[in-house]
């Protein structure tokens, strides 16, 4: 997700604070430009007292805006705040802190960060050379006087000295503390950003669990009632046909059919278990495994289909998640040699035990098959073979018939016991 490029834009909150911040400033000026008039703040040289009304008004009013055009009001304040001690206005406490924040809100929120370098570096230079000027011309004017005698440790040259220090930690002040406003805001909107991008991570996670409950939820579904409902199928068919002739046969028939109708309501049962028990989206607990699939041999001669069983090589540990799938996959098989191979055909299945791997072959004879038509079966054995990191071969014979053959790497030292 593209990160979106960071500003800061003022609320209906902000302005209303803005516009009391001017509010106040303006009470506090009118009331600091009386008591500097009748104070006498700059002598006989000191200004009519409606000049610092004027200051007062022209460097509160600015506050109103000043999130929403920085820089511009800054300037103004900036040249007021020049023109005001130049002319000897007598209003200077206002004035300071109008100067203060407005320093302050261009490096807060302004967006162009190269501009807002250019405007407070501006201002503090150009105070820092007029006061420089202003220190000088007092100077010379003063130069006669006792006090200055002293040079270096005159009371004067102390006095400008503490206003040197003063104005560095005043506008250093505004500078740092307006740097530091704006890096914190950038830090939030990026923790936002990120904050945004978890959830919808975590949004399309729960979406991608969701999609392969559900596909884990059919792909049982598939082989649970294929592989039953085929077998019921398959033997109360051929009981149906022997019943007059051979009751004794229909009545092993039937008990496959009963049999295979407890199977499979063990089965649902089982995965209604599983899909309630918590877990980590794996397969969950099983009670088949590779030496079940013998059972499923069983249970397709048993349904018509004479099949052989064979298990070539040592025996090895194998996950269950690995046991579970290559059953499947072999119940799949069967299932649809029963249904699709035609009168005649058998099936073989084979495991076989390597150095690094275990591999699942089913093969049977029937008729030919001109292509594959792919379905949920074949789908659900492709997952099966990927899900357990192996591969999986679904290959029909010239001959007649269909080849399954899958294959699953094993993992060294394993401790599970065979299933």
């Amino acid at each position: 997700m593209p990160q979106t490029p960071f500003t800061r834009t003022p609320t209906s909150h902000d302005r209303r604070q803005d516009l009391l911040l001017a509010a106040v400033m303006l009470v506090g000026g009118v009331i600091s430009a009386g008591l500097s008039t009748v104070a006498g703040l700059y002598g006989d040289e000191q200004a009519p007292m409606w000049s610092a009304l004027v200051v007062v008004v022209v460097v509160s009013a600015p506050l109103a805006v000043r999130r929403r055009w920085p820089a511009p009001v800054a300037i103004v304040i900036a040249l007021t705040m020049f023109l005001s001690v130049t002319l000897r206005v007598p209003e200077v406490y206002v004035l300071n802190i109008t100067m203060f924040v407005a320093l302050y809100t261009v490096g807060a929120w302004m967006h162009d960060r190269r501009t807002a370098k250019i405007v407070r570096v501006g201002i503090i230079i150009g105070m820092f050379a007029w006061l420089i000027v202003v220190m000088y011309r007092d100077a010379i004017a003063e130069a006669g006087q006792a006090d200055m005698a002293a040079g270096l440790f005159s009371p004067y040259v102390a006095f400008m000295m503490i206003q040197l220090l003063l104005n560095v930690l005043y506008f250093g002040g505004a500078y740092y503390f307006g740097e530091r406003s704006w890096q914190a805001a950038a830090q939030r909107h990026a923790l936002e950003e990120r904050t945004r991008e978890l959830e919808a991570e975590r949004e399309l996670t729960a979406a991608q669990a969701v999609a392969l409950d559900r596909v884990r939820i059919a792909r049982e579904l598939h082989d649970v009632v294929a592989h039953h409902v085929s077998v019921m199928g398959v033997q109360a068919g051929a009981a149906r046909l022997v019943v007059e002739q051979d009751p004794a046969q229909a009545k092993r028939m039937l008990t496959g059919i009963e049999e295979a109708s407890r199977e499979a309501i063990r089965d649902f049962r089982q995965l209604l278990e599983t899909l309630r028990a918590p877990g980590d989206g794996e397969e969950g607990p099983s009670t088949f495994g590779l030496t079940d699939i013998e059972r499923l041999a069983q249970s397709s001669r048993d349904a018509g289909l004479p099949t052989e069983y064979a298990v070539i090589g040592e025996p090895v540990a194998v996950p269950s998640t690995v046991g579970v799938n290559l059953y499947r996959i072999a119940q799949e098989a069967l299932t649809n040699a029963r249904r699709h191979a035609g009168a005649g055909a058998k099936a073989d299945v084979r495991v076989r035990y390597g150095t690094d791997a275990v591999e699942l072959e089913v093969v049977n004879t029937g008729r030919p098959i001109a292509g594959l038509r792919p379905g949920l079966g074949q789908l659900g054995m492709r997952e099966r073979a990927l899900a357990s990191g192996g591969s999986i071969e679904l290959l029909p014979r010239p001959q007649g018939g269909f080849r399954v053959r899958a294959s699953v790497p094993l993992a060294p030292a394993r401790k599970e016991a065979v299933r």
